[in-house]
This record gives C-alpha cells, sequence and structure tokens, in this order.
C-alpha cells in the first residue's frame, strides 16, 4: 500500500515526532517505507528518517508492505499529518 502525506507540523518532522513516527512504524510486523523526492528510507530507522530533513508543507510518500499493511499506513499518516507544539 501507499499514500501520500503532507507534513503539517511548523517544526517538520523533529527529533520528537520523528521518534513518534519510528517507534509507530516499528510497532508494526510490515515493512515500512517513506521516500521523500528520490530518497527512500527505513520508517523503523531514526537516522534514516532524520537523514530525510523532513520541513513543514513538504510530501512524505508512505509505502507499506506485509502484515498489518494497511493499519501502519493509517497510523504513519496520522503523526505526519498532526502539529506538534
Amino acid at each position: 500500500m501507499e499514500k501520500v502525506f503532507t507534513v503539517k507540523n511548523p517544526s517538520g518532522l523533529h527529533a520528537r515526532p520523528a521518534t513518534m513516527l519510528v517507534q509507530k512504524a516499528s510497532s508494526f510486523p510490515c515493512e515500512v517505507t517513506i521516500s521523500k523526492g528520490d530518497k527512500h528510507v527505513n520508517a523503523k530507522s531514526i537516522m534514516g528518517v532524520m537523514s530525510l530533513g523532513i520541513r513543514q508543507g513538504e510530501q512524505l510518500t508512505v509505502t507499506t508492505k506485509g502484515e498489518q499493511e494497511e493499519e501502519a499506513l493509517k497510523a504513519m499518516g496520522e503523526i505526519i499529518e498532526t502539529v506538534f507544539e
């Protein structure tokens, strides 16, 4: 499964929301990949997610494959599109 989400948080996906994203991705047994432009990273890797330098307004493509892929895709989208303080 694959879906494009837009980052809503004014600070982008800095350390705290990136950590939440990785923790949520890690809670699912399926593969979860985040793509920004031509760069693709494992959503279960904090270093990978942080290396994308994700800013507000950028679009991310989340790809899930395997068991619970639909639930994982929905959960990733909720975190990406949430505004954190």
